[in-house]
């Protein structure tokens, strides 16, 4: 991994001023973090920078292994490791990712180009990244940045991930890290702390022309495909997003649709049902309007000898009792509706109506139940002579 060039570093209030800037931007550049932890990522970098100041805080793009491509902050610098009694420098980059603090940041080493990563390592992978117990056991809100730092410089302190290009066999004794030198006297800590050590080595003077041209054309062609690649893969992004909205209305109409087809289904069947009941019905008053036309002319030539009783005529024994029973009813609603004028304008003792409606109406009582027994017979017999006659009725269902 190639470092970025150094930057020259940024005071206290300076980095308050961008800490402030980058997170409070909305719209397209605003970085991915939630809102209700950027408050707690601005502490957690203030800290690490008042704590560390060789550690930068600065916004780059981070790229997963996915190939998404996010802007994301980082603290870019170097940490020191202590190591054999001398402290030691060691380059790092320290990613926040879309999910900190609640997950993790992803560290980095930044060997320069005159240094290599030890292999193996047993916290370092061969490009770079830091593994150790206390990234491994990131508990949110109490894990931060500085007690990360002081758990790397510890970790590296036993076992230095870096070693000199010029030296063939990777010697733990990691000499030409950028030892530090002593720190300077108070009246001079106003001035700063240097850039990091680690910066990116200058092209020497006698390089070749025609090769620093070649490598500057790769790199500008390499950059405008990778624009050209995040360009069309938010088109495309935007096209899916076009299409799944689209695909989710047309599932949502074909949902109204089934359900209105549903409905009119069983409309059909309901009015199928209610056909067949008129059909019968019909039916019946036909048969007996059939039954019944000798009847209705006699009565027709005879209008001044017609006997009340003889209209009608009960067809069956159902009939009969169906006819008893609904008049025995009426009767008894009648006798309780006199008894009630009676009471009213004192013709009867109280203690006498209540003995009279009390048994009235348990005889009501019997006679109504018997009547709906008859009524529930009549039409089980009136179903049973429809099916019978259902081969030869003109009626089709």
């Amino acid at each position: 991994m190639v470092p970025p060039p150094s930057t020259p570093s940024l005071d206290s209030q300076q980095i308050q001023q961008f800490l402030s800037s980058v997170l409070s931007q909305r719209g397209p550049s605003s970085l991915p973090y939630t809102e209700d932890s950027k408050w707690l990522i601005r502490q957690h970098l203030l800290s690490l920078t008042s704590r560390y100041p060789s550690l930068q805080p600065k916004t780059a793009t981070f790229t997963h292994n996915d190939g998404r491509s996010v802007n994301l902050l980082q603290a870019d610098g170097t940490i020191p490791m202590p190591y054999q009694g001398v402290t030691y420098n060691i380059p790092i980059i320290i990613w926040l990712i879309e999910s900190y603090p609640r997950y993790p940041p992803v560290v980095y080493v930044n060997p320069t180009r005159d240094m290599i990563i030890k292999r193996p390592h047993p916290h370092v992978s061969p490009s770079g990244l830091v593994s150790i117990p206390y990234l491994q056991n990131w508990i949110y809100p109490s894990s931060n940045l500085v007690d990360l730092v002081v758990n790397l410089g510890s970790a590296f302190s036993h076992d230095p991930p870096l070693y000199s290009q010029r030296r063939s066999n990777p010697n733990p004794n990691p000499p030409n890290y950028g030892q530090q030198q002593q720190p300077p006297p108070p009246r001079l800590a106003a001035a700063g702390y240097p850039p990091s050590p680690y910066g990116r080595a200058q092209p020497s003077q006698t390089e070749d022309a025609a090769e620093v041209y070649r490598r500057n054309a790769v790199n500008k062609l390499v950059e405008m495909v990778h624009g050209d690649i995040v360009k069309m893969r938010k088109e495309r992004e935007a096209e899916m997003e076009g299409l799944f909205s689209a695909q989710g209305v047309l599932r949502k109409r074909e949902e109204e649709v089934n359900k209105g087809l549903k409905e009119m289904q069983d409309e059909k069947e309901a009015l199928e049902q209610q056909l067949q009941v008129v059909l019968m019905s019909t039916d019946v008053l036909a048969g007996w309007v059939r039954e019944n036309e000798e009847k209705i002319k006699k009565l027709g030539n005879n209008n001044d000898n017609v006997d009340v009783d003889e209209v009608f005529h009960c067809a069956d024994v159902l009939s009969k009792q169906m006819l008893d029973c609904t008049a025995a009813d009426l009767a008894i609603e009648d006798v309780v509706y006199s008894l009630d004028k009676a009471l009213q304008e004192g013709a009867v003792p109280f203690d006498q109506y209540l003995r009279n409606v009390r048994l009235l109406s348990r005889e009501q009582f019997f006679h109504k139940a018997t009547a709906a027994k008859v009524r529930a017979a009549q039409m089980q017999a009136q179903v049973a002579s429809m099916a019978a006659r259902a081969p030869h009725s003109h009626y089709a269902p």
